[in-house]
C-alpha cells in the first residue's frame, strides 16, 4: 500500500521543544519550486493533499473547490490545448511559433486545475467564496512541501481563456483560476525570500481622533 512519508523537517519539528517560531518549518520554508520532475505524489498522499485542500476556510459551508486533475498522458493532450489557445489568439504568426507552450505541460509530472463553483444566490459574496478556493489552494501547497514535494501556481492568459474552461469542463457557473503545477524539485531549494514583516503588519489602537 503507498505510505503518506512526512517530509524530515517537519518529523523533526515534531519532537523539539524549541520556541514556537521552530515549530513551523513547513510553513516558514515552503516557496514555489521550478523545474518539476518525476515522482509525483502517489494516489494516497494525493488524497491527503485534497483532504487539506477540503479544510479551508468556507463562509457559508457553500464548498466551492472544484479541481482537476491532469498527469500521464493527459499532460500531451493539455499541451496540444495550449498550442491551439495560442494559435487561436495570434492566429497571424508564423505556423509552428507557439509549439514551444507544449513544454508547458510536461513541465510537472501533475496539474491541478483549480475551479470555484459560484454560488451567485447565496449572500456570502463572490469574493468570498474565490477566497476560499486560494485558501484551499495555499492548503495543498502547504501540503505538497510537507510531504517533500514541490509545488507551483501559475495563473495566466490560459487560466482565463473561456476555451480552456470549457475543455477542462467546468460548468458555466464555475470559473478556472490557476493551475498548480507539482512534482519533486529538480533542484535544491534556495532560502524562502520573505519580507520585512514591518512592511505588511501593524497594530490598530483605535480610530484616530
Amino acid at each position: 500500500m503507498d505510505a503518506i512519508v512526512t517530509a524530515p523537517h517537519a518529523r523533526a519539528a515534531a519532537d523539539t521543544d524549541d520556541p514556537p517560531h521552530d515549530l513551523l518549518p513547513g510553513l516558514l520554508s515552503r516557496r514555489s519550486r521550478w523545474p518539476l520532475t518525476e515522482p509525483a505524489p502517489n494516489p494516497r498522499e494525493l488524497d491527503a493533499i485534497f483532504d487539506a485542500a477540503l479544510c479551508a476556510p468556507d463562509h457559508g459551508n457553500l464548498r466551492p473547490w472544484r479541481f482537476v486533475v491532469i498527469q500521464g498522458a493527459a499532460r500531451y493532450a493539455f499541451g496540444d490545448l495550449l498550442v491551439e489557445l495560442a494559435d487561436a489568439r495570434a492566429p497571424d504568426d508564423p505556423p509552428g511559433s507557439h509549439e514551444h507552450r507544449r513544454n508547458k505541460a510536461l513541465a510537472a509530472p501533475l496539474i491541478v486545475a483549480l475551479g470555484a463553483a459560484l454560488n451567485r444566490t447565496s449572500k456570502v459574496p463572490e469574493i468570498e467564496q474565490l477566497l476560499a478556493v486560494g485558501a484551499a489552494a495555499m492548503n495543498m501547497l502547504n501540503a505538497i512541501h510537507q510531504l517533500g514535494y514541490g509545488g507551483f501556481w501559475a495563473t495566466g492568459v490560459d487560466s482565463y481563456e473561456p476555451a480552456m474552461h470549457d475543455a477542462l469542463g467546468f460548468g458555466s457557473d464555475e470559473r478556472l483560476v490557476g493551475f498548480l503545477f507539482v512534482g519533486t524539485p529538480a533542484e535544491p531549494a534556495s532560502s524562502a525570500r520573505r519580507p520585512a514583516r514591518d512592511a505588511h503588519v501593524r497594530e490598530w489602537f483605535g480610530p484616530a481622533r
